[in-house]
């Protein structure tokens, strides 16, 4: 393993730990909080980061989704398409995570974080350089997609962890 992948292993364990803080011991109602009508709510916002780590990573090692593979499309029951990621998703779509468990997010998350680890830490220097999408320009390369991942991630972690937080205080 290389530097930049013990670098990436740490940031996407720090996403783990931050989805566990929000989801773990979290009741359904609250997990399905939207701080206004047209928000999205705690679940949705952890559901979506967690289908965009599943999509890139494996679209990066070329393996199949574990939403599919492992059948999570169907413990969770929703009325999306098996490919939906949230990307164009409604209100009434963010509506349709209410009455998800913690437990299934986290388990969720849990097997997309193993297979994310699993996958970065046989990444060489090298790797990081191959180019992954050339219609943006500059093209994007796999590094660039991996922190690309890890920043949207974060970014909507820590949104579900803002909403509790208001919810708390309320």
């Amino acid at each position: 393993m290389t530097a930049s992948g013990d670098l990436l292993i740490d940031a996407f364990g720090r996403i783990r730990e931050l989805v566990h803080n929000v989801v773990d011991g979290t009741a359904p109602d609250d997990l399905a909080a939207r701080l206004d009508d047209g928000a999205n709510s705690v679940a949705w916002l952890v559901w979506h980061l967690t289908r965009i780590q599943d999509d890139h990573i494996a679209g990066l090692a070329g393996s199949d989704q574990l939403w599919t593979s492992q059948d999570w499309s169907e413990r969770f029951g929703l009325p999306f398409p098996a490919g939906a990621t949230g990307y164009g998703h409604s209100t009434r779509d963010v509506a349709a995570l209410g009455g998800v468990s913690g437990e299934l997010l986290a388990g969720y998350h849990d097997a997309v974080h193993d297979r994310t680890v699993e996958y970065v830490a046989t990444l060489k220097d090298k790797d990081f350089e191959r180019v992954v999408d050339d219609s943006w320009t500059p093209a994007v390369t796999l590094g660039v997609r991996i922190v690309s991942v890890i920043s949207d991630d974060l970014q909507h972690a820590g949104q579900a962890a803002f909403i509790l937080g208001v919810r708390g205080r309320q």
